[in-house]
Parts: C-alpha cells; sequence; structure tokens
C-alpha cells in the first residue's frame, strides 16, 4: 500500500470516526468464512456497519479526529474490526447474540457518545444502555401516564356523581 493509499484510507477512517458516534471495536480472528459471513449479514441486518481496519491506520484516524477516545487506541492489538453504527447498544446485542453460537467476536472497546468504554467485560452494561429512541418513549410514557390517571379518575367519579344526583332527584 502505497503512502497515497494510505492518506486516503486514513481521511476515510477519520471521517467515519466523526460521522457516527458509537464505535466499537471488536477481535473476529478465528472466525470461519461461514461464520464471518453470517456476522457480516447479521451486521446489515441490524444497520450496523462492520469493516476490518489495519490498526495504524485507525491509530492515525483517531488522532486526526476532534473526537477524544482516551484509552481506546491502546486495544488496537491484534485483529480490529470497527463496527459503527447509529444506535448505542445494538452493536453490543449483535455482539452478545452472536456469541451464543460462537466464543466471538470478542469486544475490545467501545465510543458512546463521548464515554469510552475498554474490555469485553463491559458487553452486558453496553448491552442495556438505552438508545435515544428508548429514552424518549419512556419519557413520553411517564409524562403519559398522570394524565390518564386524571382522565380516568374524572369518568369514574363523574358516573358516581351522575348517579347520586339522580338518586337524590328521585327522592
Amino acid at each position: 500500500m502505497t503512502r497515497e493509499e494510505k492518506a486516503i484510507v486514513i481521511e476515510d477512517l477519520t471521517a467515519q470516526l466523526a460521522d457516527n458516534p458509537n464505535i466499537y471495536l471488536a477481535d473476529i480472528s478465528g472466525l470461519d468464512a461461514g461464520t464471518t459471513s453470517d456476522l457480516r449479514r447479521a451486521c446489515f441486518k441490524a444497520n450496523i456497519k462492520l469493516a476490518v481496519v489495519k490498526n495504524t491506520l485507525l491509530a492515525k484516524a483517531m488522532e486526526a479526529s476532534d473526537k477524544e477516545f482516551g484509552e481506546l487506541p491502546n486495544v488496537l492489538k491484534g485483529n480490529t474490526s470497527l463496527m459503527l453504527s447509529e444506535t448505542g447498544n445494538a452493536p453490543a446485542k449483535l455482539i452478545k447474540n452472536f456469541r451464543k453460537k460462537s466464543d466471538k467476536p470478542l469486544l475490545k472497546g467501545a465510543f458512546i457518545e463521548e464515554a469510552v468504554y475498554i474490555g469485553d467485560e463491559n458487553l452486558d452494561s453496553l448491552v442495556n444502555i438505552k438508545s435515544k429512541e428508548e429514552v424518549i418513549g419512556d419519557i413520553i410514557g411517564l409524562l403519559q401516564s398522570p394524565a390518564k390517571n386524571v382522565i380516568s379518575g374524572l369518568k369514574s367519579s363523574g358516573g358516581k356523581l351522575a348517579g347520586i344526583l339522580k338518586t337524590l332527584s328521585e327522592r
């Protein structure tokens, strides 16, 4: 690979890092061709971009990026796959589900909305991160709950009040 080609790859990786708020680094080495193909299909269905990258080029792209990756460049050893997603927990869920059939992929680290996670032991906490849409849904549900209680209370007490008034008017 020539210097010019490397520069183009670094620019492309820097743009991808800037455009995606959720970045996962995983190790998929040791997977056979069929399993790797299944993983790529699962990533495509979950709207996750999966790319195998050279560690040195990714490290240079991280340096060139405006984002602060903290200790994340230190995990760039061995084989590294880059998983990019709009949803913060989608790659973590995919990795966890895929591990039911295989012992890979291993999570090396993740950059989720300015937070850095290092190591495979963070997989469960990353799975439990709620997406923006899930948080908005929870907030809307919480806001609607008191209104529903008031409306149902008014409906039920309105019926009781009408019954009491009818009984009193009959007497």
